[in-house]
């Protein structure tokens, strides 16, 4: 008690410091697509670190950190630091209005890379003597399934060494993520023969090419989407697989002219009980078969990840769970995340791997970002109380 006492009293005299850095790391419009400023993002983190007397590594675009000296065995805190595009540039101007801190990226997830680096630190400046370490992770491109982040850590050997578990404050809502669904995105194209409207019998109208392919993949969409989950998830009709066509759409040059070209995406969300590779391999097929006979039609994959899950009683699941209650005073629910997590980069080496952070799923990518401070704070109470809990019972087995 008297160890958890004095975690909270060190983050209570960081609190300045934690919005300090919240309010630097939300002006760098670290924006994904296309993936700008990462190199602005990563000298404040590391310039952050080393105040803090924190060494990093730096690997690419991504950073890794340590705190303790066994290496025995990591629990790992990770956060992804791009943002989608705003929707105004003032969203990069940080500003506190009553108890919530507003900007891109507050909610998902600058805010958490806050919460988990102070967490750390107090871990380390506490009396606490750790049967292992913890590991900080930095990385870029979560929005578009990690080829410069976590993919990148992977490919390397990098990622998950000697991970007993691994911690990421997505913006949860305040339950925890123990599970994702897995991704295909894919962009499809049309090609036809441009002409004048008044003679448009010379061209060839990509668009209408693009109708007929949309209408094929509408049966595909028909056929999953009357499958659902076992994992808990809210409401009732997000257990429903998903197929979403048109997220973004192009093409034409102008109202009088027969389009040329036409585009739009096709994504695929996958539940953990679906194949994945027999879902990819059918919705290729679906593409495939649908090549208009008129215009010219190609498909590119943007992106692809994999469904993954944690069980929830595993020490790290009911260690998180137990201090999520003690410190909100609410027990929080289990349920899988209705999109892609980089938890799946873990789970799948078979380390446990959760989901929760400061942050609201409700405001997150909107024009009104948010996070309530107080969320904040208490998620560096959390995550440093579970750090404690884990390492106490690290000597015996934390997938048991």
């Amino acid at each position: 008690m008297a160890t958890k006492r004095q975690l909270q009293d060190l983050l209570q005299r960081y609190r300045e410091a934690m919005l300090d850095f919240a309010s630097e790391l939300i002006s760098i419009p670290s924006e994904n697509p296309p993936g700008q400023r990462y190199v602005d993002v990563v000298e404040a983190i590391v310039r952050c670190l080393k105040q803090l007397e924190i060494e990093p590594e730096i690997h690419g675009d991504c950073i890794l950190a340590y705190v303790g000296e066994s290496d025995d065995q990591t629990l790992y805190f990770s956060g992804h630091y791009d943002v989608v595009p705003a929707q105004e540039r003032s969203q990069f101007k940080p500003i506190v209005r009553g108890k919530n801190l507003f900007g891109r990226g507050s909610s998902d997830m600058k805010s958490g890379l806050v919460a988990m680096t102070y967490a750390a630190v107090a871990v380390r400046d506490s009396v606490a003597k750790l049967n292992g370490r913890i590991g900080l992770v930095f990385v870029p491109d979560e929005e578009t399934a990690g080829p410069r982040g976590s993919r990148f850590l992977e490919a390397r050997n990098l990622l998950g060494r000697n991970g007993i578990g691994m911690l990421t404050p997505e913006p949860t809502g305040g339950v925890i993520w123990n599970a994702n669904r897995g991704a295909i995105t894919c962009r499809v194209t049309t090609t036809g023969k441009p002409a004048h409207v008044g003679r448009q019998f010379e061209g060839i109208n990509a668009f209408e090419g693009m109708l007929k392919i949309a209408g094929t993949l509408g049966q595909l969409k028909r056929e999953v989407e009357r499958r659902t989950t076992a994992f808990e998830i809210q409401p009732d009709a997000a257990r429903r697989s998903i197929l979403m066509m048109g997220g973004q759409t192009g093409g034409g040059t102008n109202f009088n002219v027969v389009p040329e070209c036409c585009w739009f995406t096709v994504d695929r969300r996958i539940n953990p009980e679906e194949d994945f590779e027999t879902e990819k391999d059918r919705l290729i097929a679906f593409l495939t078969s649908a090549n208009d006979s008129i215009c010219k039609t190609d498909w590119e994959i943007l992106q692809e990840g994999q469904s993954s899950s944690t069980p929830a009683d595993t020490l790290l699941g009911i260690a998180l769970a137990k201090n999520i209650e003690a410190t909100t005073g609410t027990a929080p629910r289990f349920e899988m995340c209705p999109g892609l997590l980089e938890t799946r980069f873990y789970a799948s080496r078979g380390i446990p791997a959760y989901a929760y952070g400061p942050g609201l799923l409700t405001v997150s990518h909107g024009p009104n970002e948010f996070v309530p401070v107080n969320n904040v704070f208490a998620c560096a109470d959390i995550y440093a109380l579970t750090a404690l809990d884990l390492f106490g019972t690290a000597n015996h087995d934390a997938r048991a």
